[in-house]
């Protein structure tokens, strides 16, 4: 039986009082925790209203995104990622465990970095079907079944890297004291080659960009949190020489500098 999950991480230029959306996690069954993290349905009614551009920070994961008309496999985003919301719409959405998603693509997870490939190209079948019996449904826990027997249909063995990437990325999260790929490789049975080629097989991305990523998510959650953080302190937790280095990076991914960000927040 599937659960609630907590909010969303990721999300940029949200703060406590507005919204134009609605988000819910739900977790999977558990005979596909192996593959699936969660699942995630986004609904907006902005009838009457300006379309809104929904900015997000994306995690080191790959999504199977059912949407009217626009179904399609998602690679992990290497910056941000952008979705205008207009009128009324809902989104219904599987986000794989970093790596699990490889074992369904038979091929390096790199080939679809920073891409989205159209449903009937990745399961050489349209689409319309399945998005008419989801979007009939009026709550997540009726959704959630029909996408996981299309899921089961096709569900490959599992495998033994996924865990141990998971793991590698959980200890990342939790130890902030990991700011370079060196840090990984002296906790790990694993050279730095082969943790790098590990990665872009079954992940998409390199080690680096997920603890970059981790510690930029944490940044962002304080600031919409309203904590402005000790900048200097937060920049060698990053793993950065200095201040200077952490905003430039900063501002090259969220598009703005840490204080015009805060200032974003505010209005």
């Amino acid at each position: 039986m599937q659960s609630k999950l907590g909010k969303p991480v990721g999300l940029l230029n949200v703060n406590k009082e507005t919204t134009k959306f609605s988000v819910s996690l739900h977790s999977p069954s558990a005979d596909l925790t192996h593959f699936i993290e969660h699942y995630w349905v986004v609904r907006w009614d902005l009838r009457g209203q300006d379309p809104h551009l929904q900015e997000n920070l994306p995690h080191p994961s790959v999504h199977l995104v059912f949407e009217k008309d626009n179904s399609r496999i998602v690679g992990v985003v290497k910056g941000k990622f952008s979705v205008l919301l207009q009128e009324q719409g809902a989104v219904f959405g599987v986000k794989f465990r970093p790596g699990a998603y490889y074992p369904f693509l038979k091929n390096p997870v790199s080939v679809i970095t920073n891409r989205m490939v159209p449903f009937w190209k990745a399961f050489g079948m349209s689409s319309q079907a399945l998005e008419q019996e989801i979007f009939a449904q009026e709550t997540a826990e009726h959704m959630i079944p029909i996408a996981e027997f299309f899921i089961r249909e096709r569900l490959p063995e599992p495998d033994i890297h996924v865990d141990f990437i998971n793991t590698i990325i959980q200890c990342v999260i939790s130890d902030r004291s990991i700011v370079k790929v060196d840090d990984i490789v002296n906790r790990f049975p694993i050279s730095t080659r082969q943790l790098q080629l590990l990665f872009r097989q079954y992940v998409g991305i390199s080690p680096k960009w997920i603890i970059q990523r981790y510690r930029l998510h944490e940044a962002v959650e304080k600031m919409t949190n309203g904590n402005i953080p000790d900048w200097p302190k937060l920049a060698l937790d990053l793993g950065y020489y200095d201040q200077a280095h952490f905003i430039k990076d900063f501002k090259s991914i969220i598009g703005k500098s840490p204080e015009e960000y805060i200032k974003l927040l505010g209005e």
